[in-house]
């Protein structure tokens, strides 16, 4: 079972310079993630468009960038997020010698020939385009989708939440932390929340793994933390949650109905009275969405039609982009089974 690492940036792009500064910090995660001088000037030339495209068309927005390795494979996705007026057409958008704004008009065209997966969402309330590269292909069965935007609180380097899930026999094993509060502090309680999940001594069954990380987190200042295990073969998840993390199931049939998933009080390493575990009956093509408090609660899917059906990377960052407090660290992780792409 491979284990999926956060590696992300995030670039605000307010003006031309910007451009610049999202080209050269794609290039800095592709180099730190292996990838090749051929893959990394394709990189560069993606990210390059998408943060051109924000500039003239919203004026403002912000590029993130994760980095994944999974499996001996390494990834980069880049998502370009803005509040313009959206795409009336995006396949005409996408079309080479299509333009609104006076330049050649072939860069989305170009951004998708370049990337082995390009998506955009568009919708009056903004647009969200992403572009993904793998440096190896899956195997049939291996590939899981997983999206996730982690970011701290604004004006604060270090993160407060993180992330990890663990891949493989038809089953994903997820885990969102919190560390209490924000700032290096939360950061440690959150990182080695992640770093016990994913250690030999860890337990298979939520309420096991909560318990190896509240003995784990006794030194640090606490985190809230839930696990989901999901057994695509059986048609179940498996859900334990302690402190504020929100959870829940959504299917893109069904985008008005939603099981939300039970998390006890308590903050891990500091207090945990109970831990209890919920099992929940998972349909194909079901959406698992969890995110810490950072992102307001009250995020109402049919807004976005359309959007569940999506790469959950993209719902992720909607959901992000339209709903972050912005007075704490966010993160937000939508699951889903899909083909490799």
């Amino acid at each position: 079972m491979g284990t999926a690492i956060n590696l992300s940036k995030s670039v605000p792009i307010e003006d031309e310079s910007a451009v610049g500064e999202a080209r050269r910090r794609a290039q800095d995660l592709a180099t730190a993630l292996g990838f090749g001088e051929n893959e990394i000037g394709k990189i560069a030339i993606v990210v390059t468009e998408l943060a051109g495209n924000i500039v003239k068309h919203a004026r403002r927005g912000e590029i993130l960038l994760r980095g994944v390795t999974a499996a001996s494979r390494c990834g980069l996705e880049a998502i370009a997020l803005d509040r313009g007026a959206g795409m009336a057409n995006v396949a005409e958008c996408l079309r080479d010698g299509y333009s609104t704004a006076g330049s050649p008009g072939t860069g989305l065209g170009a951004a998708r020939r370049l990337s082995q997966t390009f998506e955009i969402y568009s919708a009056p309330s903004g647009t969200a385009a992403l572009a993904r590269f793998w440096n190896k292909p899956f195997a049939d069965g291996e590939y899981v989708d997983v999206g996730v935007v982690c970011a701290p609180k604004p004006g604060e380097e270090a993160c407060g939440d993180n992330w990890a899930v663990k891949n493989g026999n038809l089953q994903l094993r997820v885990l969102l932390s919190d560390g209490l509060g924000h700032g290096p502090q939360a950061a440690e309680a959150a990182n080695l929340a992640v770093t016990a999940f994913s250690s030999e001594k860890a337990q298979i069954d939520p309420t096991g793994i909560l318990t190896h990380l509240h003995a784990a987190l006794r030194r640090t200042r606490g985190a809230a933390a839930a696990v989901a295990n999901i057994d695509f073969r059986r048609g179940l998840v498996r859900y334990a949650g302690v402190g504020n993390i929100s959870a829940c199931i959504m299917s893109p049939a069904a985008p008005k109905e939603s099981l939300r998933m039970v998390s006890q009080n308590g903050t891990l390493g500091v207090e945990m009275r109970k831990v209890q575990e919920f099992s929940y009956p998972w349909a194909e093509g079901s959406c698992l969405i969890m995110h810490s408090d950072g992102l307001a609660s009250r995020w109402d899917m049919e807004k976005y039609p359309g959007l569940l059906r999506r790469d959950p990377a993209l719902i992720a960052a909607v959901l992000y982009r339209d709903y972050r407090r912005g007075t704490d660290d966010v993160s937000v992780l939508v699951a889903r089974r899909g083909a490799a792409h």
